[in-house]
């Protein structure tokens, strides 16, 4: 394994022992070995086969690390967790349910690393115009975007897309709370960053059921903004200088 990796990409997966093997296989066909990548898997107490697969899957890429949360911890923290044990300047994120498609990910480095300068205040997030979901789950997610974007003013067409690009420092630096993965465009402009939204392709769910519904998200989705638009409200980024 390359100890000084350029990407650490950072996948938190929860009993997902369908659809993780073919996702990461997928990675290792898509990113040129050149780049010098490394795959993070965060399993956040998975009681299916999902920690079986991954062990397996080690054997055969050197490029794969897999860390494991005990209990469930939720989605931010094992992107958290990956985050800080990763190796690379860069970091990306994916959802291991295999409905983002790895063949992006370059593609949103590239404009990180070489448009942009390798900006680290930058965050580079994923735009999936074309939704292949439920039809009443793309219904509700555009108006909670709506209503997100107009409280937030967050810069984002579509903040909950997994696919994102984003310097590890930067990251470390922001608020923690659960949850905060979907506000990762916001939190970065509070502390004086921006944000490019890049269209990537969005693919049916093949294998394996989601986490995330309507209920489960509705009233917590309200709490979680509310919060962050306290956090916004009382952000302060000084210019500084050393005399």
């Amino acid at each position: 394994m390359e100890q000084n990796p350029n990407l650490s990409i950072v996948i938190p997966v929860c009993n997902e022992e369908e659809s993780i093997g073919t996702l990461i296989k997928e990675i290792d066909q898509v990113l040129e070995r050149s780049l010098g990548y490394e795959i993070v898997v965060v399993d956040d107490g998975s009681h299916d086969g999902t920690v079986a697969v991954l062990n397996g899957l080690k054997q055969e890429l050197d490029q794969l690390r897999v860390i494991r949360h005990l209990q469930n911890s939720g989605q931010s923290t094992a992107i958290r967790s990956g985050i800080k044990m990763a190796n690379a300047q860069w970091i990306a994120t994916l959802d291991g349910d295999g409905q983002n498609d790895p063949a992006d990910i370059p593609k949103l480095y590239l404009k990180l690393t070489e448009e942009e300068k390798g900006d680290p205040a930058l965050v580079v997030a994923g735009h999936r115009k074309k939704r292949k979901d439920h039809w009443f789950r793309s219904f509700y997610s555009r108006i909670a975007n709506r209503i997100r974007a107009n409280l937030l003013r967050d810069e984002t067409p579509d903040t909950g897309c997994g696919l994102k690009v984003f310097s590890r420092e930067r990251f470390l630096d922001l608020p923690y709370f659960d949850h905060m993965h979907r506000y990762i465009p916001a939190l970065f402009i509070r502390q004086g960053g921006r944000v490019i939204s890049v269209e990537v392709n969005h693919r049916h769910r093949e294998q394996g059921t989601s986490k995330y519904g309507f209920h489960n998200r509705f009233w917590v989705g309200i709490m979680d903004l509310l919060g962050v638009r306290w956090l916004l409200n009382r952000a302060k980024t000084p210019e500084v200088e050393e005399l």
